[in-house]
């Protein structure tokens, strides 16, 4: 019972210091620090095989060994496509051709696009965000509602989806021996749902916001925008064209590494072809490397956190009533995939977790493993976008730079209410079908 009430506080702590803006090196290491008490964990590795320090560093450790790469060269990407104003030129052409009214849609199909074709969609924000500053910029709509852009383009109907490159939609494969275009003509439709309600959605919540006199503010620390020649905008098109199709293509056989190699393409392509457009270079580079520092660092303290609450009493007790719910064994594995993703605050988290514990139970029962899987991959993109999410951390913090207090709400509408009306919807068609 301690255990549990450690957990539940230790996580609500999160959420709350999150919320507030408290430095999440020192947030995340303290709340995990109250669950390590609560549960009787070591605190030092002194004698105990499970302590504190080691769970948390093991989890900060690991995150930052598999993203490091990944975070700096898309970091670099985005500071390229920034610097030397394909971004800016990419914007201006996508509203003089389009009208100012389809910013947002132009924000979410990259969005879409890039994760669909295999981009993490961690790199996706770095390497859009330079676009949507200036779409929006363009535009003079909030830009507390940028974070919520991309991650409505990357994390909803395209991340879980049939056919997606995303890993959560390949984790199911592994323990249910599908495709991974399992039960696509139900996950279409959800897509389809997700997509069309989640954008009205966010068109409805930043015309309100404009009709509030709300308007883009700029700030200091924005790029400054020099009066000079501008690459044409097929320039800033062609490094994220070789970024979709390494990554596409070098997916099945490199995995993660494929993302590697994409990026350094595509920064090579932005250097190549844009090396006479480059601003300032030297300073590109500075900051861009200082971004992914950031960023790489916000997260993997939020992934510390996961690692000491997995070995905890409570978590382990908590899985196990979340994976053997009565009733329907597809509502039974939505809940238990989505409250476990939502303690890790991790989609991939919740599914590595629950799936090995329901899989072989439920496939023995019958129950038809293309539903299970579509299933566990679209509830798993629910509550992992609560406040101290990874993906969400960084987007909001380190690369759009605000606060949750002025962006975190519309995102959560976008990518916790949509995907669980989504999962919903998904749930009684199978059962209906």
């Amino acid at each position: 019972m301690l255990s549990m009430i450690g957990l539940l506080g230790g996580l609500i702590l999160l959420i709350i210091l999150t919320l507030r803006g408290v430095n999440l090196f020192i947030a995340a290491p303290i709340c995990a620090l109250l669950v390590a008490l609560s549960s009787g964990m070591a605190i030092f590795p002194v004698s105990a095989d499970s302590n504190f320090i080691n769970a948390y560093m093991d989890g900060f450790a690991g995150f930052l060994s598999a993203w490091f790469f990944m975070f700096l060269l898309g970091s670099l990407f985005g500071k390229f496509m920034e610097d030397t104003g394909a971004a800016d030129s990419v914007a201006s052409y996508i509203v003089g051709k389009l009208g100012m009214k389809h910013a947002v849609l132009a924000v979410v199909i990259a969005c879409a696009v890039l994760t669909y074709g295999g981009v993490s969609v961690f790199i996706v924000a770095f390497s859009v965000y330079p676009m949507a500053l200036s779409l929006f910029k363009d535009a003079n709509l909030p830009r507390r509602f940028i974070p919520a852009t991309l991650a409505f383009g990357s994390v909803t109907f395209t991340m879980t989806s049939a056919g997606s490159p995303e890993i959560q939609n390949w984790i199911p494969v592994k323990h249910l021996g599908t495709s991974p275009y399992a039960a696509w003509e139900v996950s279409l439709v959800v897509a389809i749902f997700m997509a069309i309600a989640g954008y009205f959605w966010l068109n409805k919540m930043i015309k309100k916001a404009v009709a509030n006199g709300e308007t883009f503010e700029a700030r200091d620390d924005d790029p400054v925008i020099i009066e000079r020649r501008r690459p044409h905008p097929i320039t800033g098109v062609i490094p994220l064209i070789v970024v979709l199709l390494l990554s596409f293509t070098l997916h099945d056989v490199l995995q993660q590494t494929a993302l590697i190699v994409a990026l350094l393409g595509g920064v090579l392509s932005i250097v190549i072809i844009n090396f006479k457009h480059f601003h300032d270079m030297g300073n590109a580079i500075n900051v861009g490397t200082t971004g992914a520092l950031v960023a790489i660092g916000n997260t993997a303290a939020v992934v510390g956190f996961g690692a000491v609450a997995k070995v905890s009493p409570a978590f382990t007790a908590a899985v196990d009533v979340m994976t053997h719910m009565p009733g329907n064994e597809l509502v039974g594995a939505a809940v238990a995939v989505s409250v476990i993703a939502g303690l890790t605050g991790s989609a991939s988290g919740g599914q590595a977790i629950a799936l090995p514990l329901v899989a072989p139970g439920y496939l023995d029962m019958g129950v038809n493993p293309e539903q299970l899987h579509r299933v566990v991959a679209i509830s798993s993109g629910a509550l992992d976008t609560l406040p101290h999410n990874g993906y969400v951390v960084t987007t909001i913090r380190a690369i759009c730079k605000e606060t949750h207090q002025r962006a975190y709400w519309s995102m959560a509408a976008l990518t916790a209410v949509i995907p669980l009306i989504g999962v919903a919807l998904a749930l009684g068609l199978f059962i209906l079908f």
